[in-house]
């Protein structure tokens, strides 16, 4: 999985939460329970967006939704861990945002869920290459 920052069509900087995870990763074991890390790629004429959130029901604990141009992923988890008379639990909300490249399809869009990675498949098509002329006017 690649935690570098993401460079996605039509941008120039990736988003701040890519420099944020990849700052972060050398120190997982302090911030990893929150940690909401994705890869992405256009692969065949789709976006594909990947993103690891093990130990989730992903038909109750997982939301994904496009507006806007913008993806988001949002995942809850808790977890319980009993051992010995001993037990603790963890728990969470992860939520990404990302900016779909030019093109991307709203329709057509595929979560599925496996092994603890969600794949998020969007179809790209054409981006539109829509010019609005602007009429000037004389300021005299």
């Amino acid at each position: 999985m690649n935690l570098l920052p993401a460079h996605r069509p039509g941008s120039l900087l990736p988003d701040f939460t890519d420099w944020w995870n990849a700052f972060t990763s050398a120190r997982a074991p302090m911030f990893d329970n929150h940690l909401l890390r994705v890869e992405d790629s256009v692969d065949d004429g789709h976006y594909v967006v990947r993103a690891e959130i093990p130990g989730v029901d992903p038909a109750r604990d997982v939301e994904v939704s496009v507006h806007s141009g913008l993806l988001t992923i949002r995942a809850e988890r808790s977890e319980t861990h009993e051992e010995k008379g001993h037990s603790e639990f963890s728990y969470g909300s992860f939520e990404r945002t990302v900016a779909l490249p030019e093109g991307a399809q709203d329709k057509g869009i595929e979560a599925t869920y496996g092994k603890g990675i969600l794949t998020v498949t969007v179809p790209m098509g054409e981006p539109e290459q829509k010019v609005t002329k602007v009429d000037v006017k004389s300021a005299d």
